[in-house]
């Protein structure tokens, strides 16, 4: 038995309970998930976070039971009578949708569902288990359809695996980038006056912000890039010529004016594309390495929307390499490292890679997409990068790898994508002329390194629980003096500091030194400097780290070689 069966089990348990207390419930589907399980339910009454603890109640009656699961297989005429006769519209259309002369059957405890199994022995094996939250979900994902009631569990096969996992939910409440977010002042998102999925940087955020951005326009100049900016709004037949309006048009911001038709771009690449077309391109210049941190607008559906992780305006550290066929692995090797490089200096250590082959809706030729498939591969195992297959989810233009860090709670994020494109060098006619003087066309890598910023801050936020390093703090030191005779000497503290381009508040207001301590500790800034009578008489400052760490009195010369050492970890 696996976890993924025992969690499908008990979804069935779930939806049992669910059933037995509310007679009237209409069933959907329950999956498992990859930390848990949900099941949809249609209750007209809605639910509650009393109805879960009697929900867990009733199904832990089932558990002790040790009830058997039974399989058997019906007729789909037989399985559409049946559900037809308990109001179970769902499981008909479900039934209706999959075409099939017979159709498999779980029963337990006189709980009949649909479903392909397969299911745990019996109700005991699912005894660790907890339920968790509600959301609303429409039936089949789909918009216009009806509204269900999803609940969420999750289910272990030891007590000890739940209590840990339930420790770590917790502990992701504590991290969450869009509470932290505001409490530290970094971003907010005005729903209702600026409309959702916009997001807001304060001023803290601003220079959070401003720090990534610095580092990657450094690294890719290091590199070998050469930065762009491309506007923020361009024709509609720029999208028509690279296909994005035949395969992402649903997902693209139109704007017409004086008859004449554009799009807020949500991709950089045909920007990059007209700068590569601007003049002519020999082997002398290639690889071409164009940088942009371009801001794109993507309508995502209101349901979809998720603090910074989810919205529709972001801003990518986006990157086209023009290159020729024989330099393909070599750079997309450059790539990789990169990306290794970026995570450790951010502070993951721990990543995998997704291959996505060939999707359903494509452009390009087979030989192509088999070719990008096998280098992509290829570098893969050459890197000895540890992946999986994500078969299907490719670009419309390309397969590609895609970067999953793992944070401080073993969760895992997207990050960095790289994608080999045969497709829009065609479509755009992009060529070079070859040392043997014909001209050959060019092929396209499409690579972000951290990726959204914004879902890359969310990442931040959540990976450090907003105790961000040194060298990433907003405020990196904040000074506090105790009464009004230190403020002179303060400020002179403040101008070394601003000297040797540290990011320093002072706070001058006339609080206790306790109270100013502790909003400083809220706001997690790594270190505080207090000031009073002492410090004036000896030209010293006394220090405390982030975490109430008392460092004692020093000179300022020293602390600055403090701030030198952690800067440069």
């Amino acid at each position: 038995m696996d976890l993924q069966t025992l969690r499908h089990s008990t979804s069935h348990i779930m939806a049992s309970a669910v059933k037995k207390l509310f007679p009237e419930v209409k069933l959907g589907i329950g999956p498992a998930i990859e930390n848990g399980f949900y099941y949809d339910f249609e209750i007209p009454q809605g639910i509650t976070e009393h109805d879960l603890g009697r929900i867990e109640q009733l199904m832990r009656e089932e558990i002790n039971k040790d009830f058997r699961f039974e399989h058997e297989e019906w007729e789909s005429n037989k399985a559409i009578e049946f559900f037809k006769a308990a109001g179970e519209i769902y499981k008909v259309e479900l039934i209706r949708d999959l075409a099939q002369e017979k159709v498999s059957i779980y029963k337990h405890n006189g709980f009949t569902d649909l479903c392909r199994g397969p299911h745990i022995a019996s109700t005991a094996a699912a005894k660790h288990f907890k339920l968790l939250s509600t959301s609303g979900a429409y039936w089949k994902g789909t918009e216009g359809n009806p509204q269900l009631v999803r609940i969420y569990g999750t289910v272990f096969f030891t007590k000890e695996e739940l209590e840990a996992y339930l420790k770590n939910l917790e502990e992701a409440k504590i991290r969450d980038h869009r509470n932290l977010g505001r409490e530290l002042g970094l971003f907010d998102i005005y729903y209702n006056e600026a409309g959702a999925g916009l997001v807001f940087y304060l001023p803290n955020g601003a220079v959070l912000r401003k720090v990534i951005e610095d580092w990657e326009v450094r690294e890719h100049t290091r590199r070998g890039y050469k930065q762009v900016i491309t506007p923020h709004i361009m024709d509609k037949k720029l999208w028509q010529t690279s296909g994005h309006l035949d395969y992402y048009q649903e997902n693209m911001y139109p704007v017409t004016k004086d008859n004449q038709e554009f799009v807020l771009k949500p991709m950089n690449c045909p920007g990059h594309i007209l700068i590569y077309k601007s003049s002519l391109r020999s082997y002398r210049d290639l690889p071409l390495r164009l940088f942009e941190l371009g801001t794109v607008y993507r309508f995502e559906k209101s349901g979809v929307l998720h603090g910074l992780l989810r919205v529709r305006g972001f801003t990518q550290d986006d990157a086209h390499i023009f290159c020729s066929q024989e330099a393909l692995e070599s750079e997309i090797e450059g790539v990789l490292d990169f990306v290794k490089a970026a995570m450790h200096k951010f502070g993951f250590n721990d990543f995998t890679a997704e291959l996505s082959t060939r999707p359903e809706k494509l452009i390009g030729e087979r030989v192509d997409w088999d070719a990008a498939e096998n280098i992509l591969e290829g570098v893969l195992k050459k890197k000895e990068l540890p992946y999986r297959i994500n078969a299907g989810d490719g670009a419309f233009y390309g397969p590609k790898i895609d970067i999953k860090l793992k944070d401080a709670l073993l969760r895992e994020w997207q990050c960095a994508t790289v994608q080999l494109d045969y497709a829009l060098p065609k479509r755009f006619d992009l060529t070079y002329r070859a040392s043997s003087g014909e001209d050959l066309r060019v092929i396209m890598i499409h690579r972000v390194i951290l990726g959204s910023l914004e879902r890359f801050v969310a990442t931040l936020i959540e990976h450090y629980a907003g105790k961000f390093p040194l060298w990433l703090a907003p405020v990196q030191v904040a000074i506090i003096t105790i009464g009004p005779e230190a403020s002179d000497y303060a400020r002179k503290i403040k101008a070394e500091l601003d000297r040797e381009d540290f990011r320093v508040e002072i706070d001058l207001r006339d609080e206790t030194m306790q109270k100013k301590i502790r909003e400083k500790e809220k706001l997690k800034i790594p270190y505080m400097l207090i000031l009073g009578k002492k410090e004036i008489e000896t030209q010293t400052v006394s220090v405390r780290r982030r975490g109430m760490e008392n460092l004692g009195a020093m000179d300022i010369k020293k602390f600055v070689d403090i701030l030198d050492k952690e800067l440069v970890l």
